[in-house]
């Protein structure tokens, strides 16, 4: 009888692993294809900001648009977050929680052993403020266009601008391939 109630557990045990990890891939699938779609939109905004009047203009046009876009993403997934977080932050609104911080260190050193930032990735299923909740989070890898305001030698009147709507910036320096951030999203468990 007890070597049964073993099996029976092993067996249950087995299964739910098996049933957990087909939630974690179907999440995964469903984290990435909203990155896509933030990604787009945070590029549409950046191109065309950029078409309308360079760097220096566009600075003002991202700050506006980047919290609306942000905004349609919460009514969309209405209880999740969904954000842009970074270890050298422009505005400290965005800075990383301690769980957020720890992968995008990880996510450096990952990059350091020498995987693609394109393809760095890291999603959990975690406790947080006393719910369990599903964490994702994809590298931002930095773009040639990136450099134009987070790049080493940013034009002057990019710099002025980024000193005056950002006082505390900190993401200056990066150079193409370096990880810019992190897409992050937390996704209610129920």
């Amino acid at each position: 009888m007890k070597k049964t109630s073993l099996l029976l557990a092993f067996f249950i045990g087995f299964a739910c692993t098996g049933a957990f990890a087909d939630d974690a891939q179907e999440r995964i699938a469903d984290n990435r294809q909203i990155v896509k779609q933030l990604f787009t939109a945070l590029k549409g905004k950046l191109e065309q900001a950029l078409d309308d009047g360079g760097p220096a203009n566009a600075i003002p046009a991202c700050k506006a648009e980047v919290p609306k876009i942000g905004k349609a993403f919460k009514e969309k997934y209405p209880g999740w977050r969904i954000a842009r977080t970074t270890l050298k932050t422009r505005n400290p609104a965005n800075a990383p929680d301690s769980w957020e911080k720890e992968v995008l260190e990880s996510f450096e050193a990952r990059k350091n052993a020498g995987e693609d930032p394109k393809k760095i990735e890291y999603s959990a299923f975690v406790e947080k403020d006393g719910s369990k909740v599903f964490r994702y989070m994809k590298a931002i890898p930095t773009a040639e266009v990136c450099t134009l305001c987070h790049g080493p030698k940013i034009m002057p009147d990019v710099a002025a601008k980024l000193d005056e709507l950002y006082p505390e910036d900190q993401a200056r320096g990066f150079n193409i391939g370096d990880i810019r951030g992190a897409f992050t999203i937390t996704q209610p468990v129920k």
